[in-house]
């Protein structure tokens, strides 16, 4: 017996045997009582089954230990916190059942390691762990370590901790690196094991530890909590991650690698709104206060002791050794900040440099010495330098500043953030300067990416809606003070569904990269230009002229240039393709008006210019507006209309070569009790894009199925039939065929007089789906005729494979008939197709004995129009 588990290969479902998927049972006792219960009634009912295979989710045990925000155990039993938020929005894209196993952080990794878990959230990765683990590529988090104390506890330094107790997360990476970390200081401290870090901090808050060494999220969220304060000891970087036991649940890890890939290159992803939740918005980059005294204090000590090591030296020689030692332990401390720290003297040249300046100017300390900033940065760099330097050298400024630094061969540019203090004699006067410089260069470029994601469009390279809609409402606010006309356009590329449909979606973002280009050449330096999304792009024109008639000239005038400069033959893949857009152009600074209500006229100007035959511009007139309060406002009452039978059927005659009457065509009016009749060609396309096309077009049938059964009582009428037109949306409904047997059942019709009339349209998409329920209907004896014939994209391997019964001509070729020969040829060829399929050929649109003789004499022999009748409702 196995178990297959659906979406665990990509080759289709796994099986494994039965003894390996219930491994977790290893893991049985030390779930809670009721989870045992639970997995108990599982496997019983397992084997009761008996059956070969079983399928079942994709159960997924995540390992979860208390560590907020990052993890922790949610009120739902669902893992939370940032990265329990992102896992569990992964399990809802990928179809996981997630069953989270709480646990303290060693029997967590013990779990792991033997399988009982198949997950592990927040993980940092090191050489050691890779040796069991197996962990995903891009890192879920980025974090470091850093000290928390109570209040009584003189904790400052790596030094303050000699004779201390810190507490730390047992078989943690932190406890690993402190303990080098305080090996390399030469401290002895006591390191104090803990399961968790909430009994860290109330082993510290309870004075059983004088520190304890936590991540950042965990101590910036809970550190007041317990009153604890933050050191400025801060160690170990670390990049997170979620492990699996080595060998195993690679399709895991897979899945979440291409989560995180995707989520962290778009701004408003689930990845940036999990952060925003937990962390409100990602910091800015700023060095806390405490770093700026912990810096400040390391330049004191070094100025103190490089002047108390000479006079030391002077006067004790005794204390030789001791002063050796400290000064090694000094260079030691300045060595290991990741900080470059160095020393000017008045002339401006290096006295003291640490490791991170001689190993940036790839020199040792001896070939730095004496040296001044000529030998090590271009010339502009070193003016910039030169004058912070003279503030401080001369005025006995302290400096801060951000000092972007580029090598003298100009290959090399890094962001520096400096901080630059005087050195004083006894007498008070500067004898040199101390430098801190901090390379934020990679913090610079993270902060700009993601300015670049939250304001940009990765595609085109323009600012994206959001960046639009800041600088819009900028804009109406300073017109609103100063009085200012401008205009905003909405370009909307024509046809770019048939573009993607037909060559792909790699050359619709070409066109769309290749329009970007052209568009920013029309605009100009004070104008912004936007992609709003998809297919869509806003220019903002700013300080048009005051005068509404010049304003309105130049926005046209720009408006005509895109034109014609998007109309001009694209190349994509060495093939010639030509484009167009429509723009719809609302204008502001007359009166005050708000951003939205100028994006719906734009919008409502730009479908305009869509309804004139594309590639055109349309200005936005408040005629637009009343029109499309009138729609709305019909729109509503149309809500109501089925409610309030407002609905009735109108019958259009079909007759013969005699005119003898042999049916009818059913059309839909609506009686408006306001508007009177509507026409069908205003409220039909309302009731498709409104969604009540399915229960009008079932009122239809079932009206028209009763009126069958009326007649069916009349020697005249009982032989007549009645043509019902199907919408291609109500067509292609899964239970339409059994909507059809219903009405014909409970209506008591005979389906032999039914005819469904079937448009074109219907036969681009699962042309087999279509034929599948067209005989289902046909085995029930409904008749079949396709509409609008010559028209759409009928072929004639298409047509053979239809159980149809009629043609019917399209009254467009029947109302040139007697004027073009071309619609002459046209229906005659529609005649001799009908008679080689053996099908019925019908002309709608007949309305003079001029045109019903022509199509007599081309073999036509049913016709439908004024002529014989027009539509009216059925009378007692």
């Amino acid at each position: 017996m196995s178990i297959r588990w659906p979406g665990l290969s990509h080759n289709g479902d796994s099986q494994v045997p039965l003894k390996y998927a219930l491994r977790p049972m290893l893991f049985f006792n030390s779930l809670p009582s009721a989870w045992r219960l639970r997995s108990l009634l599982a496997l019983c009912w397992l084997a009761l089954l008996g059956a070969p295979t079983l399928t079942l989710a994709r159960e997924v045990r995540v390992g979860v230990y208390q560590n907020e925000p990052k993890i922790f155990m949610g009120a739902d039993g669902q893992p939370s916190g940032i990265l329990g938020d992102l896992l569990v929005a992964m399990a809802r894209l990928e179809g996981w059942t997630l069953t989270s196993v709480p646990c303290e952080w060693s029997t967590c990794l013990d779990a792991l390691e033997s399988g009982n878990i198949d997950l592990m959230p927040d993980l940092a990765s090191s050489e050691q762990r890779l040796q069991i683990f197996d962990v995903h590529k891009i890192p879920s988090l980025l974090s470091w370590s850093q000290l928390y104390k109570h209040s009584g506890a003189p904790i400052s330094s790596m030094l303050d901790l000699k004779g201390k107790r810190v507490a730390v997360l047992a078989g943690s990476v932190q406890q690993t690196y402190l303990q080098n970390l305080l090996s390399s200081f030469d401290v002895q401290a006591e390191l104090v094991p803990v399961q968790s870090l909430e009994e860290a901090f109330k082993k510290v808050a309870a004075r059983e530890a004088d520190a304890a060494a936590t991540n950042r999220f965990f101590g910036d969220r809970r550190a007041a909590t317990y009153q604890l304060d933050a050191t400025p000891i801060l160690f170990q970087p670390a990049q997170l991650f979620y492990a699996s036991a080595k060998g195993r649940n690679a399709d895991l890890l897979a899945a979440i690698d291409q989560h995180l890939g995707q989520w962290q290159s778009q701004p408003d992803s689930e990845y940036f709104k999990v952060l925003k939740r937990w962390m409100e918005v990602p910091p800015r980059f700023s060095v806390p206060a405490y770093l700026w005294w912990s810096l400040m204090a390391l330049a004191a000590m070094l100025a103190l002791a490089l002047a108390g090591s000479a006079l030391l030296r002077r006067q004790v020689a005794a204390r030789t050794r001791d002063l050796r030692a400290s000064e090694d332990r000094l260079a030691t401390i300045l060595n290991s900040v990741d900080a470059h720290i160095y020393i000017k003297d008045t002339a401006l040249r290096y006295q003291y440099a640490n490791r991170k300046v001689c190993e940036l100017f790839g020199r040792p300390l001896a070939q730095v010495a004496g040296r001044t900033d000529d030998d090590f940065f271009e010339s502009l760099t070193v003016e910039r330098l030169h004058l912070n330097d003279q503030r401080v050298i001369e005025n006995g400024e302290r400096i801060e500043a951000e000092e972007v630094n580029r090598s003298r061969d100009g290959t090399q540019e890094r962001t520096y953030l400096s901080i630059k203090l005087p050195l004083r004699q006894a007498d008070g006067s500067i004898y040199a300067l101390c430098g801190i410089s901090t390379d934020i260069t990679e913090r610079k470029r993270a902060e700009e990416a993601i300015h670049q994601l939250a304001f940009y469009d990765p595609l085109t390279l323009l600012p994206n809606r959001r960046f639009l809609m800041e600088r819009l409402q900028q804009t109406l606010k300073a017109n609103g003070r100063q009085h200012q006309r401008g205009a905003l356009l909405f370009i909307d590329v024509d046809n770019f569904k048939d573009l993607n449909d037909s060559l792909g979606h790699a050359m619709g973002d070409e066109l769309l990269r290749q329009m970007a280009v052209r568009l920013g050449t029309c605009t100009r330096a004070g104008d912004t230009l936007a992609r709003q999304g998809s297919d869509e792009f806003v220019l903002l024109l700013c300080d048009l002229s005051p005068e509404l008639d010049a304003a309105l000239e130049q926005a046209q005038h720009v408006a005509q240039k895109i034109l014609q400069q998007i109309a001009e033959p694209y190349l994509l893949e060495n093939q010639n393709y030509q484009s167009t857009v429509s723009i719809g152009i609302a204008m502001f600074g007359d009166e005050p008006t708000s951003r939205d209500e100028l994006f719906k006229q734009a919008d409502l100007a730009m479908y305009r210019a869509k309804a004139e035959g594309r590639n055109t511009l349309c200005f936005f007139n408040p005629a637009m507006q009343a029109q499309v309060s009138a729609r709305t406002a019909l729109e509503a009452d149309l809500h109501q209309a089925l409610a309030r039978s407002e609905f009735v059927l109108y019958y259009q005659p079909q007759v013969d070569t005699a005119g003898q009457q042999l049916g009818v065509e059913a059309l839909v009016r609506w009686q408006h009790p306001q508007r009177g009749l509507v026409p069908p060609l205003e409220f039909i396309p309302m009731a498709e894009s409104a969604g009540l096309i399915l229960p009008l077009g079932r009122w239809i049938l079932r009206t028209a199925c009763r009126q069958l059964v009326t007649w069916a009582t009349s020697t005249e009428q009982a032989q007549w039939c009645i043509a019902v037109n199907v919408s291609a949306r109500q067509f292609r409904q899964s239970d339409f065929v059994q909507t059809v047997e219903q009405v014909l059942f409970e209506t008591g019709a005979n389906p032999q007089r039914l005819e469904l009339e079937l448009t074109e349209s219907l036969l681009v998409d699962d042309v087999e789906g279509v034929i599948a329920r067209m005989s289902a209907l046909k085995a029930l004896g409904v008749r079949f005729s396709l509409d609008d014939f010559g028209t759409g994209y009928s072929s004639l391997s298409m047509l053979k494979r239809l159980p149809l019964d009629q043609l019917k001509i399209d009254q467009s070729f029947v109302r040139d008939l007697l004027s073009d020969p071309q619609d002459a040829n046209i229906v005659k060829a529609i005649v001799t197709l009908g008679a080689s399929l053996n099908l019925q050929v019908i002309a709608e649109g007949v309305e003079t004995a001029a045109q019903r003789d022509a199509l007599l004499e081309l073999g036509c022999t049913h016709f439908q129009g004024y002529l014989f009748g027009r539509p009216a409702p059925v009378t007692a």
